[in-house]
Order: C-alpha cells, then structure tokens, then sequence
C-alpha cells in the first residue's frame, strides 16, 4: 500500500519496515539501530546475511554517530557529490549493529538525493535501505514494482521514478588504496577531476571478500535470459524483447526500445525493462552490445549491470 510521509515515520519508528524513494533505486528502510527491524528486511528480500547494508543518512553530523577515523577525504567527497549517488565505506563505531554490516568493522554509508526520503531521516534516524526487491531479481525503481513484488507485505513511500535508475558507486576509504567495491553514477574520473582523490577499481579476485553490497551475488537478473546483441538485426523477432542505444534507429516495435545515444534514459530505464519483459512473458532480451567505457560515463556501470543479467 501507498503511505504518507507521517506514516512512514510511524511505522520506522514501530521497528517495521518502509520501502523509500532514492534517486537510484528503491530502498527497503529499516531503523539502523533497530537490529529486529534490520533483520526484517532481509527476511522480506531474501538476501543473504553475509551481505553488508548501505546506511542512509540525511546530514554529515549522522555520519560522525556512524563511523570513526573519518579521513579528510571523506569531508572532501561528501561536500561534493553529497546528497547523491555515492557511497562511502569507513570504519565503524561500536554502537553500528553488526548485522547491518555483517560483522565487518566497516560500514557503508550515503546521503541519497531525494527530498521526501531526506525528511523522512531526518525523522527518524540513519536506515538501512537495500534495494527494495526480491534477492537476485531487477531493482525496483517505481513503486508499482514493489507492489508487484510483495503485495500489501510493504507499505511504499512513493516518490515517483528513480532519476538515475541505478545503484550507487561504493567507494572504500578504509584501505591504502581508495578503491570502487561497486561502479555508479559516480565515476573514477568525476571522483579524480572535482576532488583530487585517485581511486581504483577493485578487481575481481577480491569480490568475494568485498566490503559492499551487491557485488557477491548474482543481482538485477530478469527471470527472461538476457543475451548480448553484437549488431542491431534488420528484423526483429516478436517473440523477444530489444534494448538499442545506437543513433538513428528508431523501432516502432512495442518488443523494441531504441535510446539513440541517451545513456542518462537507458540507464533509468533498464531494471523497468527487465520487469516489463518478464511481466509481458518474454523468454528473452536482447541488448545491444555497449561502446567503449570513454563513450558515456555510465558505460561501466551499465556494463557492470548487465555482465551480472546477462545469461551463461
């Protein structure tokens, strides 16, 4: 069920479970210092407990009640792309239960860029927020998809659709090395040219021991088989669903959607596309296979989505 703001500071502080608005995707709010109201959400996701949660906050004195040894860097990151789509891993305080950070002695912690849900934390406290969908299945970003996904199990604070479609950049600054656990809106290069920080990005062989969310498991896969399309066909296939990006292609297929070089667009609406396909009982997807990184500064993001879709 759709709820109001005042209900939603009602239920989160009852210890319930509140799916939010971000301008990434939805999140599945929970207190952060609530471990009973934590665990809900996963039990509602079905996701792993080894899985670390992103804490969301509303103002950086939020983040000193979270984290301790705050490095400059993170003053430097927050003042620049806070509130948005980037998250910072920082060394805990003791009082930051551990199933939100799955017994690490980090957490994850972001000041997402959405007026409603900013007033909610403001009311509440710091939440935990993990995308608001089933484990393992695309995340929401409307709230007709949690909807869908739990029937009246969740009430929803709807915000409208997600502006960016996708999840936040995790940045590490727990290391030597300032390193991308999880690629974003927020690029390397962005990072680089506003701040002055060089960071990295973390390889594969240490996925397995990551200290963020979302890069462990296998995430945003449709139940249709998603395929890569190495060249736009001149015919399309009723029976299949078509994500394009090339220019000048422009498909009056209701099966076929063509973003003619708008990256910002394929990027907000790809998880709406893998929900729509399945929904329309499409048994598979074909995606247009992307330009080089230098291209667009959300190729590697979308990339990174779509490897961890794309079937095997």
């Amino acid at each position: 069920m759709i709820i109001s703001l005042e209900k939603a500071v009602e239920l989160i502080r009852s210890g319930d479970v509140v799916a939010i608005p971000t301008e990434t995707v939805y999140g599945l709010a929970a207190d952060a210092f609530h471990p009973e109201a934590v665990k809900k959400t996963f039990t509602l996701k079905g996701r792993p407990p080894e899985n670390p949660l992103i804490v969301h906050i509303s103002s950086f004195e939020q983040l000193e009640g979270l984290a301790e040894s705050i490095p400059e860097e993170a003053h430097r990151l927050a003042e620049t792309f806070w509130p948005g789509p980037l998250t910072l891993v920082l060394n805990k305080k003791p009082v930051v239960p551990d199933i939100v950070t799955a017994g690490l002695p980090t957490v994850a912690v972001r000041m997402p860029d959405h007026p409603l849900t900013c007033k909610l934390i403001e009311r509440t406290g710091p939440l935990t927020a993990p995308s608001a969908n089933r484990s393992g299945s695309p995340s929401p970003t409307r709230a007709r998809h949690i909807l869908e996904d739990y029937q009246s199990e969740v009430a929803v604070l709807d915000g409208g659709q997600s502006e960016i479609g996708l999840e936040s950049t995790v940045l590490d600054l727990t290391s030597s090395e300032r390193c991308i656990l999880r690629p974003g809106f927020i690029t390397a290069e962005m990072i680089s040219t506003k701040t002055g920080i060089r960071v990295t990005h973390q390889t594969e062989n240490i996925k397995q021991n990551s200290k963020s969310p979302g890069t462990r498991y296998t995430h945003y896969k449709p139940k249709a088989l998603v395929f890569w399309l190495d060249e736009v066909p001149k015919s399309f296939e009723d029976k299949s669903y078509y994500l394009l990006h090339s220019k000048n292609i422009s498909v009056s297929q209701k099966n076929v959607h063509s973003y003619e070089g708008n990256f910002h667009a394929f990027a907000r609406g790809l998880y709406d596309h893998f929900r729509t396909a399945d929904h329309l009982s499409y048994s598979q997807i074909f995606v247009e296979k992307l330009p080089e990184e230098s291209a667009h500064p959300l190729i590697f993001a979308l990339k990174d989505r779509l490897d961890r879709a794309i079937s095997s």
